[in-house]
């Protein structure tokens, strides 16, 4: 580890959230957004109650700045990470 990468304690500046998730983990969404952005090559805004609440997806793509393309029901969309939590066995 480089030492740019580390703060003044010791510990590495990346927000633990970016490593929590990976490609193919099943996520829910926390709370409604304003608005869904797709995954596409060119992205549209959507409105935010083309996944609601709760609704189960997958993760497709890590994408930097804490973003993941997540797979719905009805698309893939870029959600952050604070958005999201992991699925339980429940959902």
């Amino acid at each position: 580890m480089k030492q740019s990468d580390q703060g003044e304690s010791g510990e590495t500046t990346e927000p633990a959230e970016s490593f929590r998730f990976g490609v193919g983990d099943r996520v829910c969404l926390l709370q409604s957004v304003p608005y869904l952005k797709t995954a596409d090559p060119m992205p549209m805004l959507r409105p935010p109650d083309l996944v609601a609440t709760g609704e189960v997806g997958a993760v497709s793509e890590i994408r930097p700045r804490d973003q993941l393309a997540v797979r719905f029901r009805r698309g893939t969309f870029l959600l952050s990470v604070r958005d999201l939590r992991p699925a339980s066995g429940n959902d």
